[in-house]
C-alpha cells in the first residue's frame, strides 16, 4: 500500500472503515450463489455447477487406498479448515465399505466458507502422498454438474490417496526424533525450559531458549536482552520431518547481530500443542467443532512461561523490550495476546496471519480493540494458498484482509514508524517463506540502535 493511500484512509472516517471490515471479500471464500442449486433438474440451466459445502443434502466423499494401508486400526480421517485440521477427529472418521473403499458422509458444512482438506491416518506423521512421494496441497472440493444432482440425495466425489508418510522414510518414527535430541544452530546457545500449562493445564512441554552469541562471556554477565516468545516454536530452529523448511530464526539473528543491524536478543519457542494446536491459538469461534481456548493460552504464556523465563535468564523489562510472534494461527494468536495485553506484549511478528477467515471475522474482531502495542510487523504471501490458478481467488482474498488490516493499524495510530505490512510477491504459507521475510522483520522489530522513547520503562 502506498503512503498516499494510507493518508487517504486516515482521512476517512472511521466508520467507513468499520463497514469495510463486515463487507471486505464477502463474494469469495464462500459458496457462490450463482452456483447454487436450488431445485430440480428442470430449474438448473444448462452447464450450471454447484460447490458442494452449498448443497442441504451434504454430500459424500470416497477414498480408495492404493497403498492398502488403511485398516481397522489406522483408519483413515478428514483433516480439514473445518475442524482445526486435527488429523484425529473422531467426528471425521471415514468408514471402509464392502468394496474396499472409504467414506464419510458430510452434512452441510455450519461454516460459511469452502472446505480445504487432506486424508491422514490418525497423525501429520501419516498424511497421504503424492504418487511421487511428495506432499499434496490442500484439496478442494470440485465443482459438480449442477443437473446431475438428484434433490436430497447427497453426491459421491472420489479421491485416491497414492501413498501415506510413514512409508516415507523421511518421518519421525523413522528418523528416532526424540524430545531431547541435540538440536544444531548457527551461533548463540540453545537450551531448554520445561512449562507447564496451556489449554491443557497438565500438559508438559521442553520450551526452546536461544541466548545470543557472548551471553555468557564475563563482560556481558551484567546485560539484559529483549525477549521474542514465539509459538510453533518445534520450526523455529530445525526443519522438521515432512515440513518444507524452517524459521531459521537462529541464522537470521547470527546474521543480523554480526552486521550490527539487530539488537541482540534471546528467543523463547514455545512448542505447540499438537492435535490442541488450533484450539489453543483461537481466541475466538472460527472453526466448526473447535472450542477457543486462546484466553487460556495467553494466561499461560503471562502467567506461567514468562516468568520461568525471567527467573533463569538477563532479561530486558519492560513491553518494549517484550516481543510475541507467530505464523498462520499462531499469528493470530500472538496479535490476541498483544492487543489484549499491551502492557505486557509491546511488539508482535505475525507472519501469513489468516484475517479472512469465515468472512473475516478475525478482522472485525480486531477492529473493535481499544489497545494496541507498540510496534506491529506483518507479512502475507500472494500465494498463500498455493500456486494452481485455482487457488488465486482465496490468494487475493487473503491479501486484501492484510491491507485492510493495515489500515486499520494507521486509523490506530500506529503509523509508518509502528507498522509495516510487507506483501511478498512469491510468498506461499510455508517455511521457507516466513525464513526469508525473518531477516528484515527481526530488523523493523529489534533494531540494533532504538531510539530512546518515553515509553521505554513501560
Amino acid at each position: 500500500m502506498s503512503r498516499t493511500g494510507l493518508v487517504i484512509w486516515l482521512l476517512m472516517p472511521v466508520v467507513i472503515v468499520a463497514a469495510l471490515w463486515t463487507v471486505i471479500d464477502r463474494s469469495r471464500g464462500k459458496p457462490d450463489p450463482v452456483f447454487m442449486h436450488t431445485g430440480g433438474v428442470g430449474s438448473v440451466q444448462p452447464g450450471a455447477k454447484v460447490q458442494p459445502e452449498s448443497l442441504a443434502q451434504g454430500f459424500i466423499l470416497v477414498v480408495e487406498d492404493k497403498a492398502d494401508k488403511a485398516d481397522e486400526s489406522s483408519p483413515i480421517y478428514l483433516a480439514s479448515s473445518h475442524n482445526g485440521w486435527n488429523p484425529a477427529d473422531p467426528k471425521q472418521r471415514l468408514t471402509r465399505r464392502s468394496d474396499g473403499r472409504w467414506q464419510i458422509v458430510l452434512p452441510k458444512p455450519a461454516l460459511d466458507s469452502r472446505l480445504a482438506f487432506k486424508f491422514t491416518r490418525g497423525s501429520w506423521d501419516n498424511e497421504e502422498l503424492r504418487q511421487d512421494g511428495s506432499t499434496p496441497d490442500n484439496k478442494m472440493l470440485p465443482l459438480l454438474d449442477a443437473a446431475a444432482i438428484k434433490p436430497g440425495e447427497p453426491p459421491v466425489i472420489e479421491f485416491v490417496v497414492y501413498k501415506w508418510k510413514d512409508q516415507n522414510p523421511a518421518t519421525p518414527a523413522a528418523q528416532g526424533l526424540n524430545r531431547y535430541r541435540q538440536i544444531k544452530v548457527a551461533g548463540g546457545t540453545l537450551r531448554r525450559l520445561q512449562v507447564v500449562g496451556g489449554a491443557d493445564p497438565a500438559m508438559v512441554r521442553e520450551a526452546l531458549v536461544w541466548l545470543p552469541p557472548k551471553y555468557d562471556a564475563p563482560v556481558n554477565q551484567d546485560q539484559r536482552y529483549p525477549v521474542l516468545y514465539v509459538q510453533d516454536g518445534d520450526q523455529a530452529f530445525e526443519q522438521l520431518p515432512g515440513l518444507p523448511g524452517e524459521w531459521g530464526m537462529d541464522e537470521a539473528l547470527v546474521s543480523g547481530i554480526g552486521a550490527g543491524t539487530v539488537e541482540p536478543i534471546i528467543v523463547v519457542a514455545i512448542p505447540n500443542a499438537g492435535a490442541g494446536r488450533t484450539n489453543e491459538y483461537l481466541p475466538i469461534v472460527a472453526m466448526d467443532g473447535v472450542e477457543p481456548k486462546g484466553d487460556r493460552y495467553v494466561d499461560f504464556l503471562i502467567h506461567e512461561v514468562k516468568p520461568r523465563v525471567e527467573r533463569a535468564f538477563r532479561v530486558k523489562p519492560g513491553a518494549v523490550n517484550t516481543g510475541i510472534g507467530g505464523f498462520s494461527l499462531g499469528a493470530i494468536i500472538a496479535l490476541h495476546a498483544a492487543t489484549e495485553h499491551p502492557e505486557v506484549f509491546g511488539k508482535v511478528l505475525a507472519e501469513s496471519p489468516p484475517l479472512a477467515m469465515n468472512e473475516p471475522l478475525a478482522m472485525r474482531f480486531f477492529g473493535v480493540k481499544a489497545k494496541w502495542p507498540f510496534r506491529v510487523y506483518v507479512g502475507i504471501g500472494t500465494k498463500e494458498a498455493g500456486t494452481d490458478p485455482k487457488d488465486a481467488q482465496t490468494n487475493v482474498k487473503y491479501v486484501d484482509a492484510v491491507m485492510a488490516f493495515a489500515a486499520l493499524l494507521w486509523n490506530k495510530g500506529l503509523n509508518e514508524g509502528r507498522s509495516k505490512v510487507v506483501v511478498d510477491p512469491e510468498g506461499v504459507h510455508n517455511e521457507p517463506s516466513w525464513a526469508r521475510r525473518l531477516p528484515a522483520a527481526l530488523e523493523y522489530l529489534f533494531p540494533a540502535r532504538e531510539p530512546s522513547r518515553p515509553d521505554d520503562a513501560r
